[in-house]
């Protein structure tokens, strides 16, 4: 259409000025530098993660024991319970014990635990008597060791000793779990020696395996023996690495 002789023309389009880059440029070019950044930098795990676990392992420190639980086994009369006084009596301090002299026959389970630095150690004092024996293995699969008490003055009884022994060390759900074989009333005089007592459980040689094993001079009566027979047991359920402890908070 004319207007007064003259065609109307749509006004010319801006020139976009070459020294001012597009937007869509700008964002290109920002957006590949954050990528090229984050690919750069490494990669770090998350702090929360870290703090968790620091916390955690402070935790189990401070407040935490690794704890095993020990069977201690044998015939009626060997000794068993007045180990594990004397074990109570040598390593916690404010423990008070009963009188050793009115300590009668166990029938059924008496437990008591002993702390040994940073290990507790939880003992299951279980029955010798022959109708007891046979619910010894009911504990095997949970136990991180065996204390197995002889008295060294029945020779009578010596090969029912040596009977329950070797069912002991015989059982697989005892496989690699450390044994500890306690001669026990050493302070009598006429009991049997170390070398007898191993001369007459010889046979058991042979199923025993490469488990951690020792026979040990003791006397529950008057201690002898029995502060070394646990540090022994202590060392070896620590190392025991196919048997891990539990976790229990320090009381």
């Amino acid at each position: 259409m004319r207007r007064g002789g003259r065609r109307d023309e749509a006004p010319p389009l801006p020139r976009p000025l070459a020294c001012v880059p597009s937007i869509a440029a700008q964002g290109q070019r920002g957006v590949g530098r954050f990528r090229n950044a984050a690919a750069a930098a490494p990669r770090l795990e998350p702090v929360q993660g870290r703090m968790y676990t620091l916390l955690s392992g402070l935790y189990k420190y401070m407040f935490q024991k690794d704890e095993y639980c020990v069977l201690i086994l044998g015939l009626d009369n060997a000794g068993k319970t007045t180990f594990l006084e004397q074990s109570k009596t040598r390593f916690n301090k404010n423990y008070k014990g009963m009188s050793l002299s009115k300590i009668t026959t166990t029938v059924g389970l008496n437990i008591g635990t002993v702390d040994v630095g940073k290990t507790r150690l939880m003992f299951w004092d279980l029955g010798g008597q022959e109708e007891l024996q046979s619910l010894w293995d009911k504990y095997y699969a949970e136990c991180h060791g065996v204390i197995y008490v002889i008295d060294s003055t029945d020779e009578e009884r010596l090969s029912e000793s040596k009977q329950a022994f070797e069912k002991v060390v015989s059982s697989e759900a005892l496989d690699g779990v450390p044994i500890l074989v306690l001669a026990n009333k050493q302070d009598v005089e006429t009991c049997l020696s170390i070398p007898d007592i191993k001369t007459a459980f010889s046979d058991c040689t042979c199923k025993i395996g490469r488990r951690d094993c020792l026979t040990q001079a003791c006397s529950a009566l008057t201690g002898k023996g029995v502060r070394e027979g646990i540090e022994w047991m202590v060392k070896c359920v620590v190392r025991n690495i196919h048997r891990p402890p539990r976790q229990r908070d320090i009381t």
